[in-house]
């Protein structure tokens, strides 16, 4: 998966995607202007790739790329918030703006936001932070789970990120190497439950992090088989797509070139690789992936968005005033 530099698909970028061996676009800000743009951005891309993969981060708060004409988001923490007041509320709540956050860009033919962040609020992480469910896996299971039940009502998948935990560290993984020293029984007691228990209920993916557990495992767990096989597929029993975070980031640097990172991340477990924000690096590992054959990952069709559905007006428009009073409400 690799993205693309602007509003417009080039005549480049568009022979670029026709290549087999990409199966993913990720989508950000400077790929957006207005609901029309991206509309028409779609259409060229589907001409191209009737079957590509089109991704987004649209978590909420921090975290949304498309703005203008998108009903804006709070950040995940204000659930945690009502949850102190009412728990059975906050989860309602928590359903109705996942669906609200899919059905929009479903409308646009997006198949997938990477969300729901699974990471607990540690208090130091300043990456995570507001992004996060909670505290507590209880309160991060509840509440992340009605999420992925409102995606899933919408017709979109849900990736839960960043396995097996990034709240703890304070080390953003774009900037660095974080790590972690905490043992394998703190990590799994804590921070592994909402992925655990999210498995159970369907969840359709997971992205993990680039962070090393030194007490653990000597490879950051995006690189790591025994994060991704031995735990997350043997352990925790779970079958859906995996896919690497972004192989630009510093935190994968450690690991060696673009190709290095890409050969590791998938020999350890991810069914797709992200290059994000280096065209060159893209191509690298593009070229790498041609030269050695590699076949894609069966599992990836998985993700695809089921057709779209009828919205309820109604029900689109009460989900919309709860959103901006639920920022309203923080600000």
């Amino acid at each position: 998966m690799l993205d693309i530099a602007g509003t417009e698909l080039t005549a480049a970028e568009a022979q670029q995607l026709s290549s087999p061996k990409i199966g993913g676009l990720i989508l950000f800000s400077r790929n957006f202007e207005s609901p029309a743009q991206l509309r028409q951005l779609m259409v060229a891309i589907r001409q191209v790739r009737p079957d590509m993969l089109v991704a987004v981060d649209q978590e909420g708060g921090r975290v949304q790329r498309f703005r203008e004409g998108f009903t804006r988001l709070p950040a995940m923490r204000t659930l945690a918030d009502q949850w102190q007041v009412n728990a059975i509320k906050a989860i309602a709540w928590a359903h109705e703006l996942g669906w609200l956050m899919a059905s929009e860009l479903r409308e646009y033919d997006i198949d997938i936001s990477f969300a729901p962040v699974l990471d607990l609020d540690f208090g130091h992480s300043e990456i995570i932070g507001d992004r996060s469910f909670g505290r507590t896996p209880a309160m991060v299971e509840q509440l992340a789970g009605a999420f992925m039940s409102g995606m899933h009502e919408a017709g979109m998948a849900a990736t839960g990120k960043h396995f097996p935990g990034h709240g703890w560290v304070e080390v953003d993984s774009h900037l660095g190497l974080p790590i972690d020293t905490r043992s394998f029984a703190e990590i799994d007691e804590e921070d592994l439950q909402p992925f655990a228990k999210l498995i159970k209920r369907g969840l359709d993916a997971i992205m993990p992090a680039h962070i090393q557990f030194t007490k653990v495992c000597s490879q950051p767990a995006g690189f790591s088989e025994f994060w991704l096989q031995r735990q997350l597929r043997e352990r925790l029993g779970f079958d859906g797509v995996i896919f690497s975070d972004d192989l630009s980031m510093e935190g994968a640097a450690a690991t060696g070139s673009y190709s290095d990172r890409a050969d590791a991340a998938l020999a350890a477990g991810c069914d797709m690789v992200l290059v994000c924000n280096a065209p060159e690096a893209a191509k690298e590992v593009l070229s790498h992936l041609e030269s050695l054959g590699h076949k894609g990952s069966h599992r990836i069709e998985r993700m695809r968005a089921r057709p779209k559905r009828q919205i309820d007006s109604e029900r689109l428009a009460r989900a919309r005033t709860l959103a901006k009073e639920l920022i309203e409400s923080n600000s």
